[in-house]
């Protein structure tokens, strides 16, 4: 089955706003930058993905995109996450693609093991919970129109409800690697707790939490990852 891999990207520059009390902008971006570079990475290391787009208006994100040899789609909009990812699944019906999976590029602790075995669910939409369980951080859409994307608060229901509407089998399936995006100090400490246990996982976003801490950053120094 040709499969794409969507990555979606924000600005880098506006990325984290919900940071903002805790870290100034700079931090923030260069948090959103490590954060994209180990998601792409993983995604990089599964055999089962035949490409990967990223969809951005950010010049950083693209320049590595690019470095990487991979297609980048201009988001010239910057509507929203959905709409980011309809650039991606509207580019992979016009090249032919049987199944996209859709990746954001704030969850560094994903495995490209986990990804691999998400890719062999056999239901024709797959949705993955955040940590929350209300919220939606990846889907696997075969055909790639299968359903419309709708992330935002609440989107679990909202895809499970799109998918039953459709008549499309669907499943909800748990991925620890993909339940933690980073928006806020909780989701930062659960970030920095998270990688104590992820030996050697992640190498990007632990040199940017290394920085942020010799700055002395308070969500970084008020958690203390396991030995």
């Amino acid at each position: 089955m040709k499969t794409l891999a969507i990555l979606p990207v924000k600005s880098f520059g506006a990325a984290k706003q919900r940071l903002a009390e805790s870290l100034g902008a700079g931090s923030r971006q260069a948090l959103a930058q490590a954060m994209f570079a180990d998601v792409l990475s993983s995604i990089r290391r599964v055999p089962e993905l035949d490409a990967i787009v990223v969809v951005t208006s950010d010049r950083s994100a693209e320049s590595a995109a690019a470095a990487d040899r991979l297609t980048v789609l201009r988001d010239s909009d910057e509507a929203g996450h959905s709409e980011a990812a309809m650039i991606g699944i509207r580019h992979a019906l016009a090249e032919g693609y049987d199944r996209v999976v859709l990746v954001p590029g704030d969850t560094p602790l994903l495995s490209p093991a986990e990804l691999a075995a998400l890719l062999t669910a056999s239901n024709p939409v797959v949705i993955v919970p955040d940590r929350h369980g209300s919220g939606t951080n990846a889907l696997v859409l075969s055909p790639p129109d299968a359903i419309a994307p709708s992330f935002g608060p609440g989107s679990l229901a909202r895809h499970v409800a799109a998918a039953e509407q459709a008549g499309v089998p669907h499943s909800v399936e748990d991925v620890p690697g993909l339940a933690l995006d980073v928006d806020t100090p909780a989701d930062l400490a659960e970030l920095i707790a998270g990688l104590g246990i992820r030996r050697g996982q992640a190498p990007s976003t632990r040199g940017a939490l290394r920085q942020l801490d010799r700055a002395g950053a308070t969500p970084v120094r008020e958690v203390q990852a396991p030995a």
